[in-house]
């Protein structure tokens, strides 16, 4: 198959070390020697994603590039015999779309140990509807709940609550009983926040408060994504023996607190890394993820959108600059 054509978005680095960004066909010989040859039928867009087709050396070493940290389709051929040809498959995080050519191409080459075999319950498009967010919001889940953090813990916060990650975590804790209290700055997405089980809805301004070290006891738990002030006021206002599950740093990626919450109340701080999850517990969040944890097909629909290859680039600038609600599903012909 080296000389079969197909399609890709490339990052281009130019040698005035700018980048450029277009959609070519590729021979499938340019693809990595890994062992498994994936179709893919479709992807999402991440915050990742968007750093590595802007040039982010952080994300991306060499260019030119296909990025994509998520994908999921079908075996074409593997040399992993539990892998049969058509077998539906799962790949997110470890490095795919970083410095292996990722989902935003039609074809993957990926090691067999990266795949998760697609559980039932969950479609193709589901699953890439969910991709690193809801697999990375499960993971949040499942530390507050193993914290012993349960419905009635009371309410439970998710800070910014409009992107993959914290859209999912709100509509997975709604599913299961809890009060999800939503965090965000867009004062327009708040009818959209309640539809997907968000209630009560807090400004950025409300759920920063630097000026005590401690706070009244008002969340069980939390779900954190954006980390700086936001995180550490989540910190100072969780009840005893809560725990608070941090993700990401689109705020900052600094904390300032004081140790009283720790020590005073007992209070956990759980970091979450979703990329190099052991495959045990990445196929144990999958399968909630296709069961119990499942969203409603409503919420599917209003988090998701759908776009094709060609009408990608101007949605990686939009969710550069957070002016995306929910996911963009990227769907392959």
């Amino acid at each position: 198959m080296a000389d079969t054509e197909y399609r890709a978005l490339r990052v281009i680095e130019n040698a005035d070390k700018t980048y450029a960004r277009r959609v070519e066909k590729l021979f499938m010989a340019a693809l990595p020697a890994n062992d498994t040859l994936v179709r893919v039928r479709y992807s999402s867009l991440n915050y990742k994603d968007a750093l590595s087709a802007t040039g982010n050396k952080g994300v991306t070493r060499a260019f030119p590039h296909t990025p994509g940290i998520d994908a999921a389709g079908e075996v074409v051929e593997s040399a992993d015999a539990a892998l049969l040809a058509g077998q539906a498959v799962i790949v997110t995080g470890y490095d795919l779309g970083m410095n292996t050519p990722g989902g935003f191409g039609e074809y993957v080459r990926v090691p067999s140990g990266w795949l998760v075999k697609l559980p039932d319950g969950l479609s193709l498009r589901e699953s890439m509807v969910l991709g690193t967010a809801g697999f990375t919001a499960a993971l949040c889940v499942n530390k507050l709940r193993e914290h012993g953090v349960r419905p009635e813990s009371g309410e439970v916060l998710v800070t910014g609550a409009t992107g993959g990650v914290g859209s999912l975590a709100v509509t997975i804790l709604a599913k299961l009983g809890y009060t999800v209290a939503a965090v965000t700055g867009k004062e327009d997405a708040h009818e959209w926040l309640k539809r997907i089980g968000a209630h009560p809805i807090l400004s950025r301004a409300e759920a920063t408060d630097l000026a005590r070290p401690m706070l009244k006891e008002r969340w069980g738990g939390a779900v954190d994504t954006v980390g700086g002030d936001i995180l550490a006021t989540a910190i100072k206002s969780t009840r005893r023996n809560g725990c608070v599950a941090c993700c990401g740093l689109v705020q900052s990626s600094t904390l300032t607190t004081s140790v009283f919450p720790f020590i005073l109340r007992g209070v956990t701080l759980a970091g979450v890394d979703s990329v190099e999850t052991e495959m045990p517990l990445r196929a144990r969040m999958w399968a909630q993820l296709s069961g119990e944890w499942k969203p409603a097909p409503d919420a599917f629909d209003a988090i998701a959108r759908e776009v094709v290859l060609d009408k990608l680039e101007p949605e990686i600038d939009s969710i550069l600059y957070g002016r995306i609600r929910g996911r963009v599903l990227v769907a392959h012909a």
